[in-house]
């Protein structure tokens, strides 16, 4: 059996460019490269259809570490919770109001990137505490 060496994270959207690049200040990943042989992404969509210009984006993980995310334009809008989303781990280790700080502070970041604030888990007996957001197509996502 063959062992899973990398992860993609596929996101379906209206503007892959823009919301990849939400993502990128969100998690302090680049844009990917463009395909072997161009010089930047403008140079290879211009050599697409004009229907299949800019309708995928990608953005990775500087270090290498973190799964590459991708974007890909669909037609519809997005109408459900998602059944999947991403935890962005910004409080790991940090407990009670220290925690709740340190998650508010980058709520605020997000917020004037675009991103919504829906909600805010407060710590019980169980969890510490998380911040439910949206990205700027509706996905949601945790500061956790």
């Amino acid at each position: 059996m063959a062992s899973v060496r990398q992860v993609q994270v596929t996101f379906d959207c209206a503007e892959p460019e823009r919301v990849a690049r939400f993502w990128c200040e969100v998690l302090g990943y680049v844009m990917a490269p463009p395909p072997a042989g161009f010089a930047g992404w403008d140079e290879f969509n211009a050599t697409l259809p004009p229907e299949q210009r800019g309708e995928a984006s990608a953005c990775v993980d500087p270090t290498g570490v973190g799964p590459r995310l991708f974007f890909q334009r669909v037609p519809e809008g997005k109408v459900v919770k998602n059944r999947v989303h991403l935890d962005v781990r910004v409080g790991t280790g940090l407990v009670g109001a220290e925690r709740l700080a340190t998650l508010q502070a980058e709520c605020d970041r997000l917020v004037a990137l675009g991103a919504v604030l829906v909600r805010v888990l407060p710590a019980d007996e169980v969890n510490e505490s998380c911040i439910v957001m949206q990205d700027i197509e509706g996905n949601e996502f945790d500061l956790d």
